[in-house]
């Protein structure tokens, strides 16, 4: 489990995502979608944790939750992986023939200003991104379908956000994100790096302990000895 998630302090924000294994399709038809959907309602009742975006991708897939205390994104995530895995397994006869995700999930916490709105255009933009749709509010396995489409009894899995939604989203998330954006999300979810300002990064990465989201990648340089025998 990422090291930020067990040490999680409630009221911080965290982008989350996971894969299937080798990049095996969790989603092989819409029942599929639909049962993880059904999970995630299932684990909010039990562990009721803020819900702000969610998109499912036939591979792999994306959640930016809020929780209110300390532990709690853990205690939510073990049960929802938990139960998917083990309900996947079954459904398609399985069991005890390897895992179903590539491991433990990954997650960075992300601070609440315009950094939170370019992580969830990024993760309710993804289906357009990726090609399965030709405008992001028609993928309908994610929290911009639910919001523009579904009943109001279906929208009480999303919570209200921590930020006013700005009134353009829609066009807004189905723009082209910039190149520099998006290769500062993508580190972010590679190492688990907090997104948000310097100043905010550097404080989270020292409450969380993520001194190694930050470091530079590879060995470290040698450098010549000072005094060398002639």
């Amino acid at each position: 489990m990422p090291r930020s998630a067990r040490k999680a302090p409630g009221e911080m924000v965290f982008h989350v995502i996971n894969r299937g294994v080798g990049r095996r399709k969790l989603f092989l038809k819409e029942q599929d979608y639909a049962a993880f959907e059904g999970i995630l309602e299932e684990v909010l009742e039990l562990v009721p944790t803020r819900l702000l975006a969610y998109c499912l991708m036939p591979n792999h897939w994306h959640l930016v939750l809020w929780p209110r205390r300390d532990g709690e994104l853990a205690r939510f995530m073990q049960r929802m992986t938990i139960t998917h895995a083990s309900r996947w397994q079954r459904h398609y006869d399985e069991a005890g023939y390897g895992h179903v995700y590539q491991g433990r999930f990954k997650s960075f916490p992300v601070q609440r200003d315009e950094h939170f709105l370019s992580v969830c255009r990024y993760v309710e933009r993804n289906p357009l991104r990726s090609g399965l749709v030709r405008r992001a509010e028609n993928w309908r396995w994610s929290s911009l379908w639910r919001r523009e489409r579904v009943t109001d009894e279906q929208k009480r899995l999303l919570s209200d956000w921590p930020v006013r939604r700005p009134a353009d989203w829609l066009p807004l998330v189905n723009r082209p994100q910039t190149d520099a954006e998006l290769a500062e999300l993508r580190e972010s979810i590679a190492r688990g790096r907090p997104f948000g300002s310097p100043q905010w990064r550097r404080a989270t990465v020292g409450k969380l302990g993520l001194e190694s989201s930050i470091r530079p990648r590879g060995r470290p340089r040698k450098h010549p000895a000072a005094n060398r025998r002639a």
